[in-house]
């Protein structure tokens, strides 16, 4: 009488029929589990961690009629988690009426601040251009334009992203330097970004700094909140919808959340299913290895 292998001794038909699924049933599962959220959205609950909290509460303090200088430090690489957070941000300054003052350390940045501006101010809140708001667009050189911008705006951005001359922008004519500005808000993925601001700018200038990041890049900021440096940090695609809670307006990040959660579920249930039937059968893995060396 032969000895049972593992999979001889898998009896129960239900896992004999999971052993054999095809893969594919798996992939159209997790994208199915991705992609109805994000036309149907679920709203799962978001709780508001402290760093997020710190950020809101921030910009909450800022008198209305304020100057932000916002820091677009992206490209189209990241704008899947980036870009919900510059759009909530700024609803949160123009719901304030904070004027904002943007510029971009990434080439590929402008348009895509030109795009929340256009969405946000124009869009919901019917700002004026160079009135309650400018793009001042790219400007090559990293941290020394930095640096630079501590001492006048003006001669690193002569001219905005359209090629008039800052002179001739009403939001400019009292805005020359970080002295005249209240706060910076940096939406950054990588260099030059926040680690940058807060070496290069809040040492020596000594100005608030709000930031959100990638998700990767998060941990590395987070000492920076707790010293103070940062008064508030938004980290990946969790950060922004914890900021979409916070101002009443669940959008982007909030829908992305809804599918990343569900589609870990779907992940996580079908590990639990392999391990049982992995262990169901005794091991059968190994088992099938020896048997066919």
């Amino acid at each position: 009488m032969s000895k049972k292998t593992g999979r001889e001794g898998l009896k129960l038909p239900v896992l004999e029929r999971l052993e054999r699924l095809d893969r594919r049933y798996i992939f159209i599962a997790i994208f199915i589990a991705v992609i109805v959220p994000l036309i149907f959205p679920i709203w799962l609950p978001v709780r508001v961690s402290p760093e997020v909290q710190g950020l809101y509460d921030s910009v909450e303090k800022l008198p209305p009629g304020s100057v932000v200088y916002f820091a677009a430090d992206f490209d189209p690489g990241s704008m899947a988690e980036l870009r919900p957070m510059m759009i909530s941000t700024l609803r949160h300054l123009f719901r304030r009426d904070i004027k904002v003052i943007g510029a971009c350390l990434w080439p590929a940045g402008p348009p895509l601040l030109e795009e929340g501006f256009g969405i946000v101010a124009e869009g919901e809140y019917g700002k004026k251009y160079g009135i309650d708001f400018v793009n001042l667009g790219f400007k090559e050189g990293r941290e020394a334009v930095m640096v630079q911008l501590g001492k006048s705006f003006h001669s690193v951005y002569p001219a905005d992203y359209y090629g008039k001359p800052v002179s001739e922008i009403p939001i400019m004519k009292n805005a020359y330097n970080f002295d005249n500005t209240a706060m910076i808000v940096n939406i950054s993925a990588g260099y030059p970004g926040t680690k940058e601001w807060i070496q290069q700018v809040k040492s020596r200038f000594h100005i608030t700094i709000g930031a959100g990041c990638t998700a990767v890049s998060a941990p590395e900021f987070y000492p920076y909140v707790q010293s103070g440096q940062l008064v508030g940090l938004m980290g990946g695609l969790a950060g922004a919808a914890e900021y979409e809670k916070l101002i009443g307006n669940p959008a982007d990040a909030t829908k992305g959340m809804d599918a990343q959660s569900l589609g870990h579920v779907v992940i996580l249930i079908f590990v639990i299913l392999g391990n049982i039937i992995y262990f169901a059968g005794g091991g059968s893995k190994k088992t099938g290895r020896v048997k066919a060396s």
